[in-house]
């Protein structure tokens, strides 16, 4: 069975928590030490924690959150502006996603291009080469 423009985003929005997770708690840890996470607690939202309140979940939705409101504190002197206006956009990509929202081909491709550089930005290579391969994949079908 063929795979729908939605299940490409989703797909991608799970290698995308795996590239950025990495560098979301490096960069955090260098600026807040041990206690990071007590930081990037602001940032969540009730759905990113255990019902016993003890435990936090960084899916990507979270990972997105913790980038854009802890931009100025943390990640602007790694990242540039491009890449903040790139968080912004996934923002709303994941958003689309997770309401079920239909993505044409070209705004799958779209997506896909910017998780690649956003994973690319952050170091994170074997998740923007397979983001490349989904991405060359679907021009291969919209070709055909």
């Amino acid at each position: 069975m063929a795979q729908s423009n939605h299940e490409r985003v989703g797909k991608a929005l799970e290698i995308l928590n795996t590239g950025l997770k990495p560098f979301v708690e490096r960069e955090m840890l260098a600026k807040h030490g041990t206690r990071w996470q007590y930081e990037a607690v602001r940032s969540l939202r009730d759905q990113h924690f255990s019902d016993d309140g003890e435990n936090v979940h960084l899916d990507t939705q979270g990972l997105l959150l913790i980038l854009w409101d802890q931009w100025y504190e943390v990640f602007k002197n790694v990242l540039g502006h491009s890449e903040r206006a790139l968080v912004s956009e996934l923002r709303e990509t994941r958003n689309r996603w997770a309401h079920q929202q239909a993505f044409s081909t070209d705004d799958a491709y779209r997506a896909l291009d910017s998780i690649q550089r956003l994973l690319t930005a952050v170091s994170a290579a074997q998740q923007a080469s397979e983001i490349e391969r989904q991405k060359q994949a679907l021009l291969r079908l919209r070709l055909e």
